[in-house]
């Protein structure tokens, strides 16, 4: 890739960004390296990467053993240390802000 001519401040004009001299600076240099790189990505191949598949497929297991919703909750109440009615009372660790 030849060495591009870009107007950095014109573009962040564009964009509507305001950039400070040094900002301007910086992106001179950089500019050209990241236009070169997606330059090298646009020329890659993407031969040999195998079939594109679009059809899905279920990932997660059948529940084969199914139990009621509920089942276990005063098992698990009953050994928690401390609760409040049908609820588990944990400590507050994040503070609300009012």
């Amino acid at each position: 890739m030849t060495d591009p001519d870009i107007d950095v401040r014109a573009l962040a004009k564009l964009a509507r960004l305001e950039v400070s001299g040094e900002e301007l600076a910086k992106l001179e240099k950089e500019i050209p390296d990241i236009l070169a790189f997606v330059e090298t990505i646009q020329a890659a191949s993407a031969e040999g990467s195998g079939e594109p598949t679009n059809a899905l497929r279920n990932v997660m297991r059948a529940d084969e053993n199914a139990h009621e919703g509920g089942i276990y909750t005063k098992k698990l109440l009953d050994a928690a240390p401390a609760r409040e009615g049908n609820r588990i009372a944990v400590k507050q660790v994040i503070s609300r802000k009012k």
